[in-house]
């Protein structure tokens, strides 16, 4: 069954969406769309894509695909997924769902009605780590969840990394909220509070959190991006059964270009889980080891993409996770976080 995929956004992160279906059997990558002619020739050049539209309307009048991944910027994943699901297509989308509850609650409505696949790229849940780390969790290997303590790290506003941070719109959109962004929050705090709850197996069940916004330049403004959007967050959250932790993500972290970490502890012992360097990894402390605190590291065996796993849910091989449905639950809690900190760090019910 050879799955036909059109892209939506031909930006930066849509040449890994690319390259990844790419290496997929029996995956064709049919069409482009952008509202930006030249990149998006470019692009389709780039891998061989026949087939170009200006606009969404457009390519769903040709109609020749299966599949779409959105990879829009997260202030329209809204507005260009609904038509696709209406037109009974299974949809990726790239994370967060939405850039409110209310939106992505509505996308997943959309997409249930529809009775396609749809999938969020929570990109992290390829870590083997990650994973095994679940599963131990949820076979009872540290008991109890009792605390936790989870970061992501970068620093690409202390040491250009990727780039020149301030000359570059790729990197400049992500500081304005009138350009779409929610931030650190939004767009990486989306993937540590799901690191942290998937490895739980629980939901929050309520959020403290404080944001900070920095002075980056002159006037908190370069060209036409406004530097509004909060860089530093921090977040206490009480989950579903009790546990307390706290989740904090930053820009400025100096020493960690892309660094996430969690720390989970039960009654039974406790785990340490890592996304560092691009490396992952996993240790343990439990069984008779809890005597002596002792660590041990534990092998990972390794877990398909989530490209590979939305080609399969599509050929009815494997379930569609993560869903749009945790989409909409994690847009809950990045609204709550959101909300707390406009009332100094109100702790307030998911």
């Amino acid at each position: 069954m050879t799955i036909r995929i059109l892209i939506i956004g031909t930006g930066g992160m849509a040449n890994t969406h690319a390259e990844s279906f790419a290496r997929i059997d029996g995956v064709d990558l049919v069409a482009g769309v952008d509202t930006r002619p030249d990149q998006l020739a470019a692009f389709c050049e780039k891998h061989s894509i026949a087939n170009r539209f200006a606009t969404i309307a457009e390519a769903i009048s040709w109609g020749q695909f299966d599949a779409v991944t959105n990879v829009t910027p997260d202030a329209v994943h809204f507005v260009t997924t609904i038509p696709v699901l209406a037109a009974g297509k299974h949809v990726l989308c790239e994370k967060p769902l939405a850039t409110s509850a209310a939106d992505a609650e509505a996308m997943m409505v959309a997409a249930q009605t529809a009775g396609v696949v749809n999938m969020v790229n929570l990109s992290y849940r390829n870590g083997a780590a990650l994973q095994q780390a679940a599963q131990m969790v949820a076979q009872g290997a540290i008991g109890k969840v009792r605390h936790f303590e989870a970061s992501y790290l970068q620093s690409w506003l202390t040491q250009p990394a990727w780039g020149e941070w301030s000359e570059q719109p790729q990197w400049l959109w992500r500081l304005s909220t009138a350009h779409g962004s929610k931030g650190v929050l939004g767009d990486v705090g989306i993937h540590i509070l799901d690191f942290a709850t998937f490895i739980a197996g629980e939901a929050a069940a309520d959020v403290s959190a404080r944001l900070a916004t920095f002075d980056k330049a002159p006037g908190g403004v370069i060209g036409d991006y406004t530097l509004d959007a909060n860089d530093s967050v921090t977040m206490q959250i009480r989950l579903e059964g009790g546990a307390l932790g706290v989740v904090h993500a930053t820009r400025f972290a100096t020493g960690h270009l892309n660094d996430l970490r969690l720390r989970i502890f039960g009654d039974l012992g406790g785990l340490e889980v890592g996304f560092e360097n691009n490396i992952s990894h996993l240790r343990a402390c439990i069984g008779e080891d809890r005597l002596t605190a002792t660590w041990a590291d534990i092998d990972c065996p390794p877990t398909p993409s989530i490209y590979e796993r939305f080609v399969a849910a599509i050929r009815g091989q494997s379930p569609a996770t993560p869903d749009f449905a945790r989409g909409v639950m994690l847009q809950r809690l990045l609204d709550r976080a959101e909300q707390s900190a406009a009332q100094a760090g109100l702790v307030l019910p998911v």
